[in-house]
């Protein structure tokens, strides 16, 4: 079963940096790729980024390679999104996934949801 809960989340200004959490309260963490997505009102879910559950193959949307670091901690059941350098429009609720097949970049493929963490960015 797979239980997730993101944090981190909040209000930074532009160009500032956020750390956002996810922690699987479950007991099939090492076994799932895990990912990362934000939504904003009215738009589909946007990959953001995704690591395998060796913690290898980390890799990111265009939109944020180079500013953000996805990294996973499988003694303490987490995974880390390390946000730098964040623009107004990386604005949204920021989920993290998990899948039990391959590492995909879509979130149809995802078989778990934790509830969101709400990220703003101000100009």
């Amino acid at each position: 079963q797979v239980q997730l809960a993101e944090s981190g989340g909040g209000l930074v200004q532009a160009g500032g940096s956020l750390n956002l959490s996810c922690v699987d309260s479950g007991y099939t963490f090492r076994t799932n790729a895990m990912a990362w997505f934000r939504q904003v009102p009215g738009k589909e879910r946007e990959f953001v980024a995704a690591i395998g559950r060796n913690m290898d193959y980390p890799y990111y949307s265009n939109s944020v390679r180079g500013r953000f670091t996805i990294s996973r901690d499988n003694t303490r059941n987490t995974v880390l999104l390390v946000m730098n350098n964040l623009k107004v429009e990386g604005s949204a609720i920021y989920y993290c996934a998990a899948a039990s097949r391959g590492i995909p970049a879509t979130w149809t493929e995802y078989d778990n949801w934790g509830q969101g963490t709400q990220v703003t960015v101000s100009s």
